[in-house]
């Protein structure tokens, strides 16, 4: 066992499960239906509100990168601080075990985000964990539990209005990741650089009192390339999505929060928490929304403790 996966399998001692709701296909699931009240509001980055102050019915986060420097861990605590859901999935890439393979890196704010998972699975949150390829290990416990959390390759969501949702991470559907796995890794070295840089031109925004913004982020969205590769991602995630009669996916892989029709199917990207710190949320009617997080009031003060723990 390797110490990425010795780390997570400390969290709780996993029991066998099967979700409880099963399509006609008995390898398509489907998470049980519940009708909660609460404030569709989106939650207001920074400023402090109370604990569980906004209310969804569902939300979806991905990469994450937990074992990085990179990762805007104390982003994402606010933003679970002020809201609660009955239902909310990790979509992959929640820890790095890339990385943590290579060195080990875990700050006290990236251990708060996993026990706060678990806290919120002990209140009653259905929590649904569906491994990326930074942490493929997981996909080796699919249809087990960690500390009430649900690890599954892909799960199929059903909105309050009726909506069939295929959730899966995306990295299948990644031709580099998928064929030319070498490849990758150049590129998650090459993305780690950028990173770097990102927080390093951050710490200069934020000394002439400028708001957070993402330089590497920027950077890749006007890469050619990059926008090509993302455009045929998004095709071919609603694509398999389509030919499995959803109505919609929803994935994240790719870093780029994007919510829109493509051909008769709703794709939607949660985008991730390295860069755009960006949630999709379901409300009670069973709209769906993309949540900016951190460009909420132009948030200052939690990325100074998390500079300062980097």
């Amino acid at each position: 066992m390797n110490s990425f996966e010795a780390a997570f399998t400390k969290l709780s001692r996993p029991l066998s499960f099967r979700l409880n709701d099963t399509l006609e296909d008995k390898d398509e699931k489907t998470i049980p239906l519940h009708r909660p009240g609460g404030d569709p509001d989106a939650p207001s980055a920074g400023r402090g509100g109370p604990e569980g102050q906004f209310r969804y019915r569902t939300i979806w986060i991905s990469d994450i990168h937990l074992g990085t420097r990179g990762s805007k861990a104390d982003y994402l605590i606010d933003f679970m601080r002020q809201t609660e859901s009955d239902y909310l999935y990790l979509v992959g890439d929640i820890i790095d075990g890339w990385r943590l393979k290579k060195s080990w890196y875990w700050n006290q704010s990236q251990n708060d985000v996993i026990q706060k998972i678990l806290r919120k699975a002990r209140k009653g949150t259905e929590v649904v964990y569906v491994p990326g390829n930074h942490d493929e290990a997981l996909r080796n416990y699919t249809s087990m539990y960690f500390g009430g959390v649900a690890v599954e390759r892909e799960v199929i969501h059903l909105t309050a209005d009726g909506r069939r949702m295929l959730v899966l991470h995306g990295d299948d559907f990644d031709g580099v990741v998928t064929y030319a796995r070498w490849l990758a890794f150049l590129g998650d070295r090459a993305y780690n650089v950028a990173l770097s840089a990102n927080h390093w031109f951050n710490l200069m925004r934020r000394w002439l009192r400028l708001p957070y913004w993402s330089l590497s982020a920027y950077l890749k969205h006007k890469v050619k390339n990059a926008v090509q590769f993302v455009s045929q991602f998004e095709s071919a995630v609603a694509g398999e999505a389509r030919r499995r009669g959803m109505d919609g996916v929803v994935c994240g892989h790719i870093h780029h929060a994007e919510m829109r029709n493509i051909d008769g199917v709703l794709y939607c990207n949660d985008g991730d928490w390295v860069e755009s710190c960006t949630a999709l949320v379901e409300h009670q009617d069973g709209r769906l929304e993309i949540i900016h997080f951190a460009e909420i009031d132009h948030l200052g003060a939690a990325l100074g403790s998390t500079e300062a723990a980097t």
